[in-house]
């Protein structure tokens, strides 16, 4: 996978897809990294262009010291993108990815047409309880973490799956003080002012199961945005491109098609 230097951090990104096609931005959420939507990709139409990265703190790109301000994730997006020439993309963006998919539509809309708000929020959580999370993490490591996030990660059906060792397996490789540092950048958000400005379609995406995002938050987020629609995928918890890949495909396939970007 490519690597780009921008500004104080190198990015770890993919492209996949059609390069002419028109491009769709996935953004993944705490603690996971592009491979989140390895199992979406594929069920997607042909003739998008298809772009991810590895966030700060995490994967194969950069972790700086902590902590982090969400303005930070939201320039290393706004400059690949910028690096990749994208324009008039639909960014999908999950919990963490959702927070910085509003902060960049606020900023940066000639590079955004529409968003997909996948179990995220305006504000996620507390201040306090996140910065507890980042000062346990920076204390402890991940370990101690693991096993709460992977039940808000999966059902309890699904956390016994191949998958879910996967996963288990890939957070526990994750860079400690880069989950503490996004979570002083979650600790630190509140999108409520200005997600409620935002000016164009929206699609939120929230999971029967969720209890990080629960369906009703995310509900609480889609109303801020004029005509903003929210679909629920059921049997999932927090990261539904992983559980119901299907669905999420299906969801966004559509809403694709709705806003004419196929």
């Amino acid at each position: 996978m490519p690597k780009v230097r921008l500004g104080e951090v190198t990015l770890n990104y993919l492209e996949g897809g059609d390069p002419a096609g028109a491009p769709v931005v996935f953004a993944h959420a705490l603690g996971t990294d592009l491979r989140l939507w390895e199992d979406v990709w594929p069920l997607l139409p042909a003739g998008l262009r298809l772009i991810a990265w590895d966030s700060r703190g995490h994967g194969g790109s950069d972790a700086p010291p902590p902590p982090y301000a969400m303005g930070a994730l939201v320039r290393d997006a706004e400059a690949l993108l910028d690096h990749l020439e994208v324009r008039d993309a639909v960014f999908v963006g999950l919990s963490l990815g959702g927070l910085v998919a509003q902060g960049l539509a606020v900023k940066r809309l000639d590079q955004l047409r529409a968003l997909v708000l996948s179990n995220t929020a305006a504000k996620i959580g507390t201040k306090q309880m996140w910065e507890a999370r980042a000062q346990a993490i920076t204390e402890k490591g991940l370990g101690p973490q693991v096993a709460g996030m992977l039940e808000r990660w999966f059902t309890p059906r699904f956390r016994h799956s191949p998958a879910a060792t996967t996963w288990r397996a890939r957070l526990a490789a994750q860079p400690p003080h880069g989950i503490a540092g996004c979570c002083s950048a979650i600790a630190g958000t509140d999108f409520y002012t200005p997600t409620s400005g935002l000016r164009l379609p929206v699609l939120a995406i929230a999971s029967s199961d969720d209890p990080a995002t629960p369906a009703d938050l995310v509900r609480e987020t889609a109303a801020l945005i004029p005509g903003a629609k929210m679909e629920l995928i059921r049997r999932a918890a927090h990261l539904p491109p992983v559980e119901q890949p299907a669905a999420f495909a299906g969801l966004l396939t559509t809403f694709l098609k709705q806003t004419g970007h196929i």
